[in-house]
């Protein structure tokens, strides 16, 4: 049972200082509480902005963001996870999930990161961690801060795809059953289909969404063929000519 909660978006401008042209301008959208959602798009198009602005750290817009119907700013903070795994290297993994709230015990560490694939690694340094492991401890952080709100930014860049897709099943697992909202910024078909249930398109400048593509067949429930379908589709889109 879902216990993310829902978020509404009304974006009227978002600009920066120095800039001819807003990087967003009349962008709209909801998420419904429990689903994931995939932001899709080229770089620098504003996705990673986007994923500020919804975790209350940006509020130099000229809009509405709610998170379960208070603004974005007042709501508990997101459990984030960043393009690469931003540990500090002279904490241990557990360490580095203690790091990060208060109230986080060790035993609540050693829960998490057992819920990641890493029980018996609560001691290790990140430099005795392999990229992969470090994305795990940045996932249990995230879990950590909040479980049933993750803003996920470009989270398996630069992994290699047998690894990506490990961190796919991993994700979609705690995800759903975590019940969380999630938002994933990817310029990738693949990492969109493979987690979402629906995929915004943004493009142009200032950007817009381009695209609201529902992703019909159950993310639990696809297959590889769905997977192929599914990308070749958002692909399609994403080729478009921005309007």
């Amino acid at each position: 049972m879902a216990h993310g909660p829902g978020v509404a978006l009304t974006i009227r401008e978002k600009r920066f200082a120095g800039l001819p042209v807003p990087l967003l301008a009349d962008l709209s959208f909801e998420v419904e509480p429990g689903t994931v959602v995939a932001l899709v798009g080229p770089s620098g198009v504003g996705k990673s902005t986007l994923l500020r602005m919804l975790a209350g750290i940006d509020r130099a817009f000229d809009g509405v963001i709610t998170i379960g119907g208070v603004p974005a700013y007042e709501a508990p903070p997101s459990g984030l996870v960043f393009q690469d795994s931003r540990l500090l290297p002279w904490l241990s993994a557990a360490g580095n999930i203690m790091a990060v709230r208060a109230e986080t015990t060790l035993e609540d560490a050693r829960r998490w990161l057992g819920r990641v694939g890493l029980a018996g690694y609560e001691d290790a340094l990140p430099d005795q961690l392999s990229g992969g492991m470090q994305r795990r401890v940045a996932l249990a952080r995230a879990l950590s801060v909040n479980s049933a709100l993750l803003l996920l930014d470009e989270p398996f860049v630069s992994l290699d795809r047998v690894l990506v897709t490990e961190m796919q099943e991993l994700f979609a697992g705690l995800i759903t059953a975590e019940g969380a909202t999630a938002l994933l910024v990817t310029h990738l078909a693949e990492d969109a289909v493979s987690l979402a249930d629906r995929a915004l398109i943004l493009d142009g400048r200032p950007a817009r969404i381009a695209a609201d593509i529902p992703l019909t067949t159950p993310r639990n429930k696809r297959d590889a063929g769905d997977i192929t379908r599914l990308s070749a589709l958002l692909t399609a889109k994403l080729s478009e000519p921005a309007q």
